[in-house]
């Protein structure tokens, strides 16, 4: 009888443990914690390792097989290529300082450089300390990016972690890795439109401000994120105020460098100076990179440039591409989102650029695992062309040649 009392109390404490986990658990998801990740997110994070390790092979064996090595003296030189420059000398010096990096800064926003300022006080070092943002972000932004792929395609399982490997995969996906402020951008602009999707208002205008902070491409979900609210079915009116937050910090940098450069547009003038970024109608700008890609006259130091020129003809007939898919969802929102970024660099002197920016259009690969999902070959075709393109791209990056 002591023995079969003893179960019997057992029983009992077991089934008050149940209310008290359930309770926790509910507790958890209200305060967004999860004391184990799910499995969308235990996959995403395994692709994410074993992308992140096979670019940081390439960037210690590249720079040795094609530099002789003698011009490779330390791990991090192969990170500092072209933009990390002019990160580097914003987080060092600031915007009032010149043109330490041979280049107008104003040209570029202050998220990055100076949240590489901050990490590199742990004494790693600027760069090092972009490294380290690019690398935590790109894992924060694959995860959402999975998270939005199935809240966006529920009843396709496991779509979440393709659209994640396919975005690690991309050919351009170095970027994701650099100190460049694709993986940061992507980090704040992924969590903020599911939040969007999800009818959450605030806590998109949120994530919204803070990507843009890290780049112009903010204007632009800026509007997308207006768009969205006026066509989604689950718009707040009493959210409206909180869609005039992300412009609070794109005001702010105007307002900065009004102040140390005497105009409200210094960001336009420094592209326009440093870029040739003025405006130009798009069949001239069009006409421009078709010789750039034709012609092959266009070369600096050990790059020729027309290999990249021809990459961004190929990126803005991907972009229209994912245009008109969206369009015939009726995806107004992220068919805002695409045709804007596609609009801006159009009306350049030349397209280019335009590479590196298809990382930021969540659309395009979570459509690529929808397709890859629903056509299982299609998925290993792409990643039989895209990793020797990634490593190709990378291998160019991290030896100094001209890579968008």
């Amino acid at each position: 009888m002591r023995r079969n009392g003893r179960l019997v109390v057992v029983e009992r404490t077991a089934s008050e443990e149940q209310p008290r986990r359930a309770r926790r658990a509910k507790e958890a998801a209200t305060f967004g914690i999860r004391w184990r990740p799910d499995l969308t997110v235990r996959e995403t994070l395994g692709w994410w390792l074993v992308s992140r390790i096979g670019i940081f092979v390439l960037s210690v064996s590249a720079p040795m097989l094609f530099n002789r090595g003698s011009d490779y003296p330390n791990v991090w030189r192969a990170w500092l290529q072209w933009d990390v420059w002019h990160f580097k000398a914003i987080a060092e010096f600031g915007y009032n300082q010149g043109e330490p990096s041979g280049a107008p800064l104003a040209a570029f926003f202050p998220g990055l450089p100076y949240l590489m300022r901050v990490v590199g006080w742990t004494g790693i070092g600027p760069v090092a300390g972009g490294v380290v943002i690019s690398l935590v972000a790109s894992a924060v932004a694959g995860v959402y990016l999975a998270r939005l792929a199935q809240y966006e395609f529920p009843q396709l399982s496991e779509l979440g972690p393709k659209a994640a490997l396919i975005w690690f995969a991309a050919p351009v996906g170095v970027f994701l890795a650099a100190p460049y402020t694709e993986a940061l951008f992507c980090a704040f602009a992924f969590p903020g439109w599911l939040a969007a999707r999800q009818g959450r208002w605030a806590r998109a205008a949120v994530f919204v401000a803070l990507a843009s902070t890290v780049r112009v491409s903010g204007l632009f979900l800026i509007f997308a994120l207006g768009v969205e609210f006026l066509t989604s079915k689950k718009r707040d009116w009493y959210s409206v105020p909180w869609l005039a937050l992300p412009l609070i910090p794109v005001l702010g940098f105007m307002a900065y460098l009004k102040q140390i450069h005497g105009s409200w547009f210094a960001w336009q003038e420094a592209q326009e100076k440093g870029w040739a970024r003025e405006f130009t109608k798009p069949w001239v700008s069009l006409m421009h990179t078709v010789e750039a890609a034709t012609k092959g006259h266009f070369a600096a130091d050990r790059s020729d440039w027309t290999w990249m020129f021809r990459a961004e003809l190929v990126a803005l007939f991907v972009g229209l591409l994912v245009l008109l898919w969206l369009v015939r969802r009726r995806s107004w929102g992220e068919a805002a989102w695409v045709a804007s970024t596609i609009a801006a660099f159009v009306t350049s002197f030349w397209i280019y650029s335009l590479t590196r920016a298809t990382l930021l259009w969540w659309p395009l690969w979570i459509g690529l695992a929808v397709m890859a999902h629903r056509r299982p070959w299609l998925g290993r075709l792409y990643l039989a062309v895209a990793i020797p393109l990634a490593a190709i791209w990378a291998a160019a990056f991290f030896t100094g040649r001209w890579t968008g």
